[in-house]
């Protein structure tokens, strides 16, 4: 094309001849040349648009060729108009010259843009594509946002900022690299603190001011209120019960709130929602008087009750003392669930403290209120054991209506540590009404006021000195205790078991076995009876000892009485033998005169 350029040239000028038109297109050739460099950008024309590449003259030896994607807007371009482009490769293996628009355009953008802006500056820019690390974002030309730029808060779905545009501020640009860094934090950073300025300065308590739901807790949600969080706790999030502020709430809500209390030292700020609406309980009293009878909804079951909703934002308690008169209660659920409906009576009402007290029991006809006519004292009644304690035992006498026996009540003469130890649950029993309080709903009991008291008329029973005999019923390490007659019980120590303490109860004495000791004491105050095995023991071998003495005694006096006898007996045969000694001897001399033999009546005499 250049040779045809000369040629017409020369024509033109008329007057030259081939060889000179010749040599002035060497030189024009060779100047064209010299003035085109690989890596530069030169002006060309479009000699031909094809489907895929754009031929365009730079007046070089060959066209040079662009890709057709390198002109986005090739329907603006036609024949003969002039671009820019870069000259990549002046020829390669084909022999083609290789140019690029696209540099071009990136360049002159570059220059354009960059121009007319420094580090710091704020240029608006569309991020359109995600790479690592952050963005790719349009400002006239490609600028890289790092993530950590993106927002103040940390951003859950990235992919949601693509595609939109935004303000940016230049935070480094490198002129040899060609590439900006880019920031939008610092531009929303500037603006909190300027808000913050702003709201410290002028915001005040009672103030409606918007903010945006930052984070979420179990206790609230804290609110940023353009560079100052302020925290909404839950319980002034709603009139009505909300268990977790989750229920009302979520991260990036934007709401309206209420200041309630601004420390400007600590820049704390607390805020209320609830505050917005009137407070119901401003004329709780009106609406729910005592005793008026109510319809609500439970929300909430804990150990001690149940919380009913009577609308929002009220709410009262039915005690689990107020569910029933008579059925014992152990947890509200045994009896209501969350979600149900229940009627109840409105016992009390405390206003100051946002408290109302209910009661299901009290909608009910109480049972307890003719307890007195029904179960007069000395009534003998007769029952079921349902629970048993270490102090007593009760015992239903109806449904709903129990009465206690005290352990103290069961016997006269038992010591009772457990009531376990004579009474089972379930089993029948009689007993005696003690007395009845109908106000506080208790009942007393007694086994023992069945038959009459054994220790009134002790003193004719058993007297000190009394010998008695039982059975062992226990065995302790400090004695054992005996049953007697009447259900009465004597107690004998260890040192009172044998004549010599044994070094263990057990080893002298078994339970049931039969025992007789002497009554050595009788403590009618504390009702006890104190036997002795030794005392027993030892007044059996004094009266063994006393008889043995007494025997002794009279086998002496037999003696000396038989010994007296004989002594008479010898003393008369000798008399009578010295007589007949005699009388022999006066025969001898007075028979041969037998007018002087006395007479029987005068030997008599003699």
């Amino acid at each position: 094309m250049v040779e045809e350029k000369v040629k017409n040239e020369s024509v033109q000028k008329g007057g030259m001849t081939v060889q000179e038109s010749l040599e002035d297109f060497r030189q024009l050739y060779e100047q064209s040349l010299s003035t085109i460099e690989e890596g530069s950008i030169v002006k060309g024309r479009i000699i031909k648009i094809n489907p895929n590449e754009v031929l365009v003259d730079i007046n070089y030896k060959s066209e040079g060729v662009i890709p057709i994607e390198e002109f986005p807007d090739i329907e603006n371009f036609n024949i003969g108009d002039e671009v820019e482009v870069f000259l990549e490769t002046m020829e390669d293996e084909d022999g083609l010259t290789l140019l690029s628009k696209s540099k071009v355009d990136k360049s002159r953008k570059w220059e354009r843009t960059i121009s007319g802006c420094n580090e710091g500056a704020v240029i608006k820019g569309k991020i359109f594509k995600k790479v690592k690390g952050g963005f790719m974002v349009d400002i006239g030309v490609e600028a890289f946002l790092p993530a950590s730029q993106l927002d103040i808060k940390p951003v859950p779905n990235m992919d949601d900022f693509v595609g939109k545009s935004y303000d940016f501020k230049i935070i480094k640009i490198s002129e040899e690299r060609k590439n900006v860094v880019i920031s939008r934090r610092e531009l929303l950073e500037e603006h909190r603190e300027k808000e913050r300025a702003r709201l410290l300065a002028e915001i005040n308590e009672g103030d409606l001011v918007e903010g945006i739901v930052k984070n979420i807790t179990d206790f609230g949600a804290f609110i940023d209120l353009n560079g100052i969080d302020g925290l909404l706790h839950i319980t002034d999030m709603s009139w009505g019960r909300i268990n977790h502020p989750s229920e009302m709430l979520s991260v990036g809500d934007k709401i309206e709130v209420m200041v309630l209390k601004f420390d400007k030292e600590s820049t704390r700020i607390s805020l209320g929602l609830k505050q917005k609406s009137p407070n119901p309980w401003d004329n709780v009293d009106d609406k729910y008087p005592v005793s008026k009878k109510v319809v609500g909804k439970v929300v909430n079951i804990m150990p001690y009750g149940a919380f009913v909703e009577l609308e929002d934002g009220i709410e009262g308690l039915i005690h689990i003392s107020e569910f029933s008169w008579t059925k014992r209660i152990n947890h509200p659920s045994e009896v209501l669930s969350v979600g149900d409906e229940v009627e109840a009576m409105v016992l009390s009402v405390d206003k100051s403290n946002e408290k109302i007290s209910l009661g299901i029991k009290q909608t009910e006809f109480n049972p307890w209120s003719i307890v007195e006519e029904k179960y007069p004292i000395g009534k003998s009644v007769t029952g079921t054991i349902r629970n048993i304690t270490s102090y007593g035992a009760f015992v239903e006498l109806e449904e709903g209506i129990d009465g206690l026996i005290h352990v103290s009540d069961i016997s006269w003469t038992k010591k009772i540590n457990n009531p376990a130890e004579i009474l089972k649950k379930n089993d029948k029993v009689d007993a005696v009404v003690l007395s009845v309080d109908q106000v506080n709903k208790k009942i007393a009991l007694g086994i023992k006021q069945l038959t009459p008291d054994p220790w009134e008329n002790i003193d004719d029973k058993y007297k000190i000195g009394d010998v008695v005999k039982g059975k062992v019923s226990k065995i302790a390490g400090f004695g054992i205790f005996v049953s007697l007659e009447d259900d009465l019980e004597g107690l004998i120590h260890a040192s009172q078991l044998a004549e010599k303490p044994p070094a263990k109860v057990e080893d002298i004495v078994k339970v049931d076995e039969e025992i007789t000791a002497v009554v050595v004491k009788i403590d009618t105050v504390d009702r006890k009876i104190a036997l002795s095995v030794r005392e027993h023991l030892m007044n059996q071998k004094k009266a063994e000892e006393e008889a043995k003495t007494a025997k002794d005694k009279s086998v002496i006096k037999e003696y000396e009485t038989r010994k007296r006898k004989e002594a008479s007996f010898e003393s008369t045969s000798i008399l009578s033998e010295k007589l007949d000694e005699v009388l022999k001897k006066s025969d001898k001399k007075e028979s041969p005169k037998t007018e002087d033999k006395p007479s029987k009546e005068s030997t008599d005499k003699e």
